[in-house]
Formats: structure tokens, sequence, C-alpha cells
């Protein structure tokens, strides 16, 4: 049984994100409120584009709908994916209609953070990378980019 004290403390542990690995040294969090479904799966069920950007791997048709999937650390100028990858591990967003795959280097579950400890991502990020960030977190000598996933869903790249 849940007590009211159990519910009241996991509200001081902190707002839950999606704790995502872009790279060997970049770590993401997403908010869980704007992510709709995280899975694994085999590259050959993308269909890829042609005449597309790089960060574009193709189509995802997953529950009878189609997704875009990008390859966020690209889309984000950090590094890329290894292309030659058998899977991706992909995280869902969406906001209202609009709806991306986001292909990862890998999933590592769900973190807490209290909003504030969120900090300034000036000085501390590239200034292109700004605005596709609500901030930074600090914790335990990692640095956790912040993404917000609206600035990504609108991003000018996205809409050529």
């Amino acid at each position: 049984m849940v007590t009211t004290q159990a519910l009241s403390n996991q509200r001081i542990i902190g707002d839950p994100y999606l704790h995502l690995q872009i790279n060997s040294q970049t770590q993401i969090l997403l908010p869980m409120t704007m992510t709709k479904e995280v899975l694994i799966i085999a590259s050959s069920r993308l269909t890829i584009m042609p005449n597309m950007p790089p960060f574009f791997l193709g189509l995802l048709n997953q529950r009878s709908r189609i997704f875009w999937v990008v390859d966020l650390a690209k889309l984000l100028n950090i590094s890329s994916l290894k292309l030659d990858s058998q899977q991706y591990s992909i995280a869902i967003i969406h906001s209202g209609k609009k709806a991306l795959a986001l292909a990862v280097e890998k999933v590592m579950g769900v973190s807490r953070f209290s909003k504030d400890r969120i900090e300034s991502p000036l000085n501390t990020v590239k200034p292109d990378l700004i605005p596709y960030l609500q901030g930074c977190i600090l914790d335990e000598k990692q640095l956790f980019f912040m993404v917000d996933p609206e600035a990504i869903l609108n991003a000018p790249l996205l809409s050529r």
C-alpha cells in the first residue's frame, strides 16, 4: 500500500526525465511528459529516404504511424551515430500533433531531478546548442543537457 508520505517523498525527489546517452561524452535529459515511447529497433526497419540532410536516418512505421527518425547527436551538431549499426535506440517525443523519433546511442533509464537544479547553459555549451536546451544539470561530476523537446520539434533544420 502506498502511503501519502511515500507519494510526498516522490515529489520531493524531483521530476522524471528520460536519460539518454547521445555519444560517449554527452548525456541528455528529456521531460517524460513529452516522451511518447522508447524502443530499440533493427536498422532494417527504417525506410531510407533519398536527398535528405545527413541527420535524417529514415522513416519508421510504429503502431500504424509514420515517424521521421533523426540522429539527435548529428542534429545538435555534436557527433554522429555509427551508421553501420544493426539497431537503434529510439525515443519518440511529441507535442500536440507533432512527433519525432530521436535515435541515440543508448537509453539509460529514467532519472529524477528537481527543477531548481537546472542551471543556465550559457558559457557551458557551444552557442549553436543553446536554442535546443532548457538548461544543464551537474550531478556527481556528470553534466546533463536538459533538452527542450519543443525546440527540437520546431527546429528550423527539420522544416526544410
